[in-house]
């Protein structure tokens, strides 16, 4: 909680073939895609994994305490709080997995799970006491103008008085740049409900990667002169979406909340693709590559390795993120 805190391949055949393969892809695709796709509505509901699995019941009861809130953009807010830390403590003493600090939490923290002590770092307790209190503030500030959510989320940030005040929205940096990080990161926890719009950035990103084929490994690389222009993954995923405009995290499990999660037969060429220990966490991500079509990916493996085209199609593929500069 911010400002209202205060408020209380190896590939069988030659690397020339597949690259015109995929050139031929990437034009086809972005050539009719645009006419094919679009986004579907319905309820929110979870992404696949996108929510650490020991949480998921919570997050989906508790998002839909009221019209304001849904378990997406829950579940943003706590990512963007502790990252699913449930002892996270900050060095303002905000507190367990949603980062209540202690005046907050005496007002607005409750015993959520009845067991006779409302505890702060017990996410059953956290994460009910988190939502009830957005939709405290949704009330609060249910007639100011502009979208109820947009004006819940400012006043989680900023406090309810700031956005009665200002009509909305107010114009501190801190709090718009609040509410257009959950928002955005709430896309990537929401299941898709139709096919999903492709981005021309994704043709760019591989054009990129493709540059780097044959690249040494290097654990932390973001491709700098003093590093030798080597890259670990997430490394080479981020710079190759940074030459379109696009801005991606840095680590691989933070680089999948960047966008919304196609399925497996909904992939495109430039979408992430991820791989993790435990397929019902995306925190455990420990690999990503950019999708090139046919099954494949380029990425930069581990240790040892080069740059190279491999298979998706692996024990631990997780899911996939379309990247956005939205």
């Amino acid at each position: 909680m911010r400002r209202k805190k205060v408020w209380l391949l190896a590939i069988g055949g030659g690397l020339g073939v597949l690259s015109l393969f995929v050139a031929l892809l990437v034009v086809g695709t972005y050539v009719t895609a645009a006419g094919l796709f679009g986004v579907g509505g319905g309820a929110v509901s979870l992404a696949k994994g996108a929510v650490p699995a020991a949480y998921q019941q919570l997050i989906e009861k508790w998002g839909n305490k009221c019209k304001a809130l849904n378990p997406a953009v829950l579940a943003a807010q706590i990512n963007q709080e502790s990252g699913w830390n449930p002892k996270a403590r900050s060095p303002a003493n905000a507190q367990g997995i949603a980062q209540f600090i202690p005046g907050t939490w005496a007002t607005h923290g409750v015993d959520a799970n009845g067991d006779g002590r409302k505890n702060v770092l017990d996410p059953e307790d956290a994460i009910p006491s988190a939502a009830m209190y957005d939709c405290k503030l949704a009330k609060y500030v249910k007639d100011a103008p502009g979208n109820v959510t947009d004006n819940m989320l400012a006043a989680y940030n900023a406090g309810p008085y700031a956005v009665i005040k200002y009509a909305g929205v107010p114009p501190y940096s801190e709090t718009k740049n609040y509410v257009a990080t959950i928002r955005k990161m709430a896309e990537s926890f929401t299941a898709p409900t139709g096919r999903l719009n492709p981005t021309k950035a994704g043709a760019g990103a591989i054009s990129f990667a493709q540059s780097k084929l044959g690249t040494p490994y290097l654990w932390g690389g973001n491709g700098t002169p003093e590093q030798g222009g080597r890259f670990d993954c997430s490394g080479l995923t981020k710079a190759a979406y940074r030459t379109v405009g696009v801005t991606l995290p840095r680590v691989a499990n933070d680089q999948y909340n960047a966008g919304p999660h196609p399925k497996r037969s909904e992939l495109l060429p430039g979408d992430l693709v991820f791989f993790a220990s435990d397929l019902t966490n995306s925190r455990s991500i420990h690999h990503v590559g950019i999708y090139v079509g046919g099954g494949k990916m380029i990425n930069a493996p581990y240790t040892g390795a080069k740059i190279r085209y491999d298979p998706i199609d692996t024990p631990d593929y997780f899911g996939a993120t379309r990247p956005s500069a939205k």
